[in-house]
């Protein structure tokens, strides 16, 4: 079955912003306008299409992203629409590794807010192309100038306007586009449907020139030919401006901003063809880069670990006659099937029936479905397409982040990296006949979003989930209990502290057992020493054959590694240690690598305790948008939660607070807050990174 477009018509983008900016809203006037559905829904009323969870109607947020395609002057789009919530960064975060190119949403009235900042860096991150949206033109206190110079001063861009509002707050009567210098107004009979283009009022020529003046420096400046056009006073037509603002775009040198207010139906339609016209196709991105995997031994650790190998690469390019490569990117649960893997095809074809390589499990696996997703609801398709998003059903063995690939063509992509949770809560089933049933969702959860972690307390044997934020787990407790049926218990919000080490200190572990029937000799010794904060775990041997038989060093360095996971004095993580391997010595008879492995623990737990462990705790961002008569008592607050206040800015009739704070100051806080502020305050709260506690704390947690 051929394609039904080709692939210079394929936009993959996505939609993402700090919370509340607009993109579920946004969202629904691209599917309504693009015919994919008749009715626009509303956030408030829990009607929209691509907020399709219970948790997602009833609270007003969107927690998981949401893929959709639709199609607009001849071009299928597909869309991803993405939380805006800190705690499911997560979504923003393997969605931009697949996209091609972004819309990015403002606020009219909040401009750049923190998360903004975070999707803004993971899209730099990806080095993938965006357009700008300020949306919310129509509300109060809305300043389009103002978000621009916040654009420039935060994320060091070029924000460059191919749209101005026709006024600004309740004066918002539409945009005006500095391509053909026209006015355009929609009507509000229709839902926005038709709109016209007019002559630009009087009172606006002046603006409206100026703006397009300076669109013409940019875009002329970025290109030599029609720079030199432009400096010999030619005329630049339009179809040359519209290239030219195309090539800036996907080089990254430039932004097109365009405005409007998606609630009341203005500015969508244009931001659509912006889409086709300045974002890429999968054959304007550079094509993907891999490695090609080494023959089965390639999962051990000695393999893994050895710096020595350097694996070959590949490229792939966006062409269905090239072998087959896909990322998995996405793992859910649906109603009609066990589970749902989203790939983002780079090269190549797959069809239904199929046999892919699993190149991370070193597993075949049999593709018996291939799904066009439109949110939870999806198509079934024979082929799939190089550039194309899609569902696939039957991938048993497969994660997210794992390379799908053609069989006799193997090749590893750059999987995606998550950040660490920070926050626990302890789990148990209400019976034991409950326990089967717990366990298995937990599994289905931690498959879905990677941030989400399950294990064992050693001390009380009890289950231990941990994720992004208070949110975060509220919302997969709840779906625990009424998507999959389970009944359990959660106790209170637990911090995820960690621990590590401020001197270097060296020890011996000897672990050594004689019986009748045999003997155990194993002999290490090793030195720690501290690591910059965030640097994890490092190893390295300086022992000889004659001291540590070489076949042992690798499962040594593994067995290490794992004991950064249980602590010390306090049984939190270790991190930002580097071991050393400085000695041991060998029995002819009676070395083994168990005994090895026994005696390097040892050495490692004496080896930290004299190294002057230290507690640490995660220190979070934190973003506050308090009204000016309840600035004083919030501030009075977060000085008694151990806040660090970084700069306090004032915004119309409002304050932002932008501060850090311990995590472990942060629980109920929302409660807390609409207590100060009659329920006028909000705030986000995203992990920064992580600090030694002070002694109150630690000496509380060593107790």
């Amino acid at each position: 079955m051929a394609r039904e477009y080709p692939i210079e018509n394929v936009r993959n983008i996505g939609i993402a912003a700090h919370i509340d900016a607009g993109k579920t809203t946004t969202t629904e006037r691209i599917l309504f306008y693009t015919g994919k559905k008749h009715k626009i829904g509303t956030v408030d009323d829990g009607t929209t299409e691509m907020d399709w969870m219970v948790q997602e109607r009833e609270r007003g947020v969107t927690i998981t992203a949401a893929a959709t395609t639709c199609f607009w002057r001849d071009h299928a789009i597909h869309l991803i629409d993405t939380p805006g919530h800190v705690d499911f960064t997560v979504e923003v975060e393997r969605s931009l590794r697949v996209l091609d190119g972004a819309i990015a949403l403002f606020c009219a009235v909040g401009g750049v807010e923190p998360q903004s900042e975070t999707v803004w860096n993971q899209a730099e991150r990806y080095q993938v192309p965006r357009i700008a949206f300020v949306n919310k033109m129509d509300r109060v206190g809305a300043n389009f100038f103002r978000v621009l110079e916040m654009m420039e001063e935060r994320f060091e861009t070029n924000p460059v306007p191919l749209q101005i509002p026709l006024g600004e707050g309740r004066d918002f009567a539409g945009v005006i586009d500095l391509i053909p210098m026209k006015a355009i107004h929609w009507s509000p009979d229709d839902q926005g449907k038709t709109y016209q283009e007019v002559d630009i009022p009087p009172e606006f020529h002046e603006a409206a020139s100026t703006a397009r003046e300076s669109l013409i420096e940019n875009v002329a400046s970025e290109d030599d030919t029609l720079l030199e056009k432009y400096l010999e006073g030619g005329e630049i037509t339009t179809t040359e401006l519209i290239a030219g603002i195309r090539s800036a775009t996907l080089k990254g040198s430039l932004v097109p901003i365009f405005c409007g207010s998606s609630l009341k139906n203005q500015g969508v339609q244009p931001l659509l063809d912006a889409v086709i016209d300045f974002l890429p196709s999968p054959i304007d991105v550079p094509p993907i880069e891999g490695e090609i995997p080494k023959p089965s031994k390639a999962k051990s650790s000695k393999c893994k670990r050895d710096s020595s190998q350097t694996a070959d690469k590949a490229t792939r390019h966006a062409d269905d006659s090239e072998p087959f490569s896909a990322l998995a990117f996405k793992v859910a649960s649906h109603d009609t099937v066990d589970k749902l893997v989203y790939c983002r095809v780079y090269s190549g074809t797959l069809k239904r029936g199929e046999v892919v390589y699993n190149v991370a499990t070193e597993k075949r696996e049999r593709v018996n479905r291939i799904l066009q997703m439109h949110a939870n609801k999806e198509a079934t398709c024979d082929t799939a397409y190089a550039g194309d998003i899609v569902a696939l059903v039957g991938m048993r063995s497969t994660k997210t982040g794992h390379t799908l690939s053609d069989v006799n063509h193997p090749l590893l992509l750059e999987s995606i990296e998550f950040p660490p949770p920070v926050i626990s809560v302890a789990i148990e089933p209400e019976r034991a006949s409950d326990t089967d049933s717990l366990e298995e969702t937990l599994e289905k959860l931690m498959d879905e979003d990677p941030t989400f972690t399950v294990g064992i307390d050693e001390e009380t044997g009890q289950r231990i989930i941990s994720g992004m934020g208070e949110l975060h787990l509220e919302i997969l407790t709840d779906r625990m209990i009424r998507e999959f049926g389970v009944n359990a218990r959660v106790s209170k919000l637990q911090v995820a502290y960690r621990e590590t080490i401020s001197t270097t200190a060296e020890a011996r572990g000897t672990h050594i057992h004689k019986t009748d029937e045999e003997g155990i000799y194993g002999d290490v010794v090793l030195t720690v020493e501290p690591l910059e904060r965030g640097e994890g775990f490092q190893f390295e041997d300086k022992t000889d054959e004659t001291q540590i038989p070489r076949q042992y060093i690798s499962s040594i360095e593994k067995t290490l590694e794992g004991a950064m996971g249980s602590g010390t004095l306090m049984g939190y993580a270790l991190q930002d240690i580097k071991v050393t391997l400085t000695g041991g010595s060998i029995h002819s008879t009676d070395s083994s690598e168990m005994a090895f492995e026994a005696a390097a623990v040892l050495a490692f737990e004496k080896a930290v305790r004299q190294a002057n462990p230290l507690l640490l705790e995660p220190i979070m961002q934190i973003h506050i948008t308090v009204p000016d008569e309840h600035v004083g008592k919030v501030i009075g607050d977060l000085n008694s939660r151990r806040a660090q206040i970084n700069e306090t800015t004032s915004q119309d009739t409002s304050n932002v607070i932008n501060a850090i704070i311990p995590l472990a100051e942060t629980f109920q806080y929302t409660t807390r807050l609409r207590s100060m502020t009659q329920g006028r305050g909000a705030f986000t709260l995203e992990f920064l990174r992580y600090e030694v506690a002070p002694s109150s704390v630690s000496t509380a947690k060593v107790t």
